[in-house]
């Protein structure tokens, strides 16, 4: 293709646009075994198609990848570390992903009734699911115990 037939047309130039619409990029700051974490002003669009991937996989990178779109590559091993549950993984994850969007919008009570709702409602669909364990999680990671 020429340079003419290139320029024939106006460009739609998102970069232009995106750069005179620019939103602030960090936003909520949260603190989890001693370490903040600046959480960003929108979900990253890979957190989002990650979040549907996830939802139904039992792939443990499924949930190591998720977690480092928004708190960077180590998160899921230090939490792991720090014997983290799986109620406590999903309560930060509710808290963070709505944060993100409207920082102060959802406390961390609010986010572990949410969480406890949507558990309750889904073990009522499915009857009884067990829970993970601290191990389960920490395998998760990848790491030995």
């Amino acid at each position: 293709m020429s340079d003419q037939h290139t320029h024939e047309h106006e460009v739609a130039d998102f970069d232009a646009f995106f750069a005179e619409h620019a939103e602030p990029r960090f936003g909520a700051v949260l603190r989890l075994y001693e370490r903040e974490y600046v959480l960003p002003t929108s979900l990253p669009l890979l957190f989002t198609l990650q979040m549907e991937r996830v939802k139904d996989s039992d792939d443990p990178d499924d949930i190591r990848r998720l977690l480092a779109s928004l708190f960077g590559p180590a998160a899921l091993d230090e939490w792991a570390d720090h014997g983290m549950t799986d109620r406590q993984l999903g309560i930060v994850l509710v808290w963070a992903a709505a944060n993100a969007r409207e920082p102060g919008c959802l406390s961390m009570r609010e986010a572990a009734e949410l969480h406890d709702k949507r558990e309750a409602d889904q073990e009522g669909e499915q009857g009884k699911a067990p829970r993970p364990t601290p191990a389960t999680i920490k395998a998760a990671s990848g790491k030995q115990s």
